[in-house]
């Protein structure tokens, strides 16, 4: 289970962002590849937190066709939700976003992992505490491998944050996707009270810095 938040979060998360949730018809694309041409796609496999967050975000990005939550950078063949949470697994929690290189670019799919997480922080995202929250690009070439590195270069000589950007850059092995229940999680629970106090806010203001990069559904 996720961790309880405070008292003093939930409420204020409560009077600035009830409106957050989104109805299921309003709702974006949820992963239905069919009768989308796959022939300009690409793959890259990304941790920022809890994989619920993740997913949310980068489903509203236009250019992206599919996002699916599992796992990545363990050493546990086959993993359980319930078994990456022991954190004995080595596994992160991550999202595996298939997208349209001539609808958006590497660098705005990076652009958009940087900006929705604390990249400084070991093993944490928030209130969730755990190497599976680790932040992570797990690359599938060596040009994502590079963009990803440069930014990390540009973002630490720029001083974006005041701690040192600890970011793993580590090639694709192996992906588990997650139990069911996992998937499209955000817009199948909205009212859910991590949907609610974590998700939605963070979720308004990625649409807000990134409200030209958006599906239009």
């Amino acid at each position: 289970m996720k961790p309880i938040i405070s008292g003093l979060l939930l409420f204020t998360a409560f009077i600035s962002l009830q409106a957050c949730a989104q109805s299921k018809k309003n709702r974006p694309n949820d992963n239905n590849t069919k009768n989308i041409n796959m022939t300009n796609t690409e793959t890259i496999t990304l941790g920022s937190g809890c994989f619920w967050c993740t997913e949310a975000i980068y489903q509203r990005l236009e250019g992206v066709v599919k996002v699916t939550s599992g796992y990545s950078g363990g050493h546990v063949d086959n993993p359980t939700y319930e078994q990456v949470c022991d954190k004995t697994t080595g596994h992160a929690e991550v999202c595996q976003i298939v997208y349209d290189t001539t609808k958006i670019s590497l660098d705005d799919i990076l652009a958009v992992f940087w900006k929705t997480h604390d990249p400084t922080t070991p093993n944490q995202q928030g209130n969730d505490v755990g190497p599976q929250y680790r932040s992570a690009v797990f690359y599938h070439n060596e040009h994502q491998k590079e963009v990803a590195e440069k930014y990390i270069a540009e973002l630490t000589a720029a001083n974006a944050w005041d701690k040192p950007i600890i970011t793993e850059v580590t090639a694709f092995s192996k992906f588990y996707s997650a139990e069911s229940y996992h998937q499209n999680y955000y817009n199948d629970n909205t009212n859910q009270g991590y949907c609610r106090y974590v998700i939605g806010p963070k979720l308004e203001k990625f649409e807000k810095v990134f409200k030209d990069k958006l599906k239009k559904n």
